[in-house]
């Protein structure tokens, strides 16, 4: 069983990745930080399919938040003035708005600095 959470992001989006090595680096959740690519997504619980189209944090118990809900357990989890943020995009009101925020962003990061062709979502989804 797992001990530590985990944060598992798009290691073929350059937006993503360079995203995730400033949360390691500045605000250094408390947990694994992996790209979809590399991670066992059968133990985690995960399909490849949602690991491609968000961000995700999945607890040791095996509980997953995607999104803007991983970004918020993610900033909750790291020291400092961090878990404020946290805490704030998990207000009800502000919640709505940090998920279309992510929508956005997410939708778009191929566009965004580091982003790539590889970066855009299925169009499917």
């Amino acid at each position: 069983m797992r001990t530590r959470s985990v944060l598992v992001y798009d290691g073929d989006c350059g937006f993503c990745t360079t995203s995730a090595r400033f949360a390691e680096r500045r605000v250094r959740p408390r947990c694994d930080v992996v790209p979809w690519q590399s991670a066992d997504l059968g133990a985690l619980g995960v399909s490849r399919d949602r690991a491609a189209y968000e961000v995700l944090w999945v607890t040791p118990s095996g509980a997953v938040h995607g999104g803007a809900r991983a970004v918020a357990k993610a900033l909750l989890s790291a020291g400092g003035a961090w878990p404020v943020l946290g805490g704030v995009l998990g207000l009800p009101g502000v919640r709505r708005a940090a998920d279309a925020v992510y929508r956005v962003v997410a939708a778009n990061r191929y566009r965004l600095p580091g982003g790539t062709a590889a970066c855009a979502l299925p169009r499917d989804r």
